[in-house]
């Protein structure tokens, strides 16, 4: 079998470690056990957390209506749903941006949605 020389590889997945954990606290940064163990809990972490970021930002979404909803004297949870028997079909994101930008657009949105549920 031939002899597989790879210092140049090896010093450049070091090399690698050591730029991904520049910054990090005592044995994470400067053994190369440590930083090798330290970025690979950094990765799962950052993989985990892409996911559990779609969750923060709906609930932020979540309430940024409720706030405009109350201002005009609705709860969130009836709010959506006069929206949904009046037929209006507005996920929580454009929601929560007329909220935001548009008071008198979502008071408009409020209104119809007090109206379906009057009916």
């Amino acid at each position: 079998m031939a002899r597989v020389k790879r210092a140049v590889a090896g010093r450049k997945k070091r090399q690698t470690l050591v730029e991904r954990s520049k910054g990090y606290y005592g044995v994470g940064s400067r053994t190369f056990r440590g930083m090798k163990e330290q970025v690979q809990h950094s990765l799962q972490y950052a993989y985990r957390d892409r996911r559990n970021k779609k969750r923060e930002i709906r609930g932020l979404w979540i309430q940024r209506i409720n706030a405009a909803a109350r201002l005009n004297d609705l709860s969130y949870s009836t709010f959506m749903h006069g929206l949904k028997v009046a037929g209006v079909e507005l996920d929580r994101k454009v929601l929560a941006q007329i909220a935001c930008e548009d008071e008198q657009g979502f008071a408009d949105l409020a209104a119809v949605a007090k109206k379906a549920l009057a009916e």
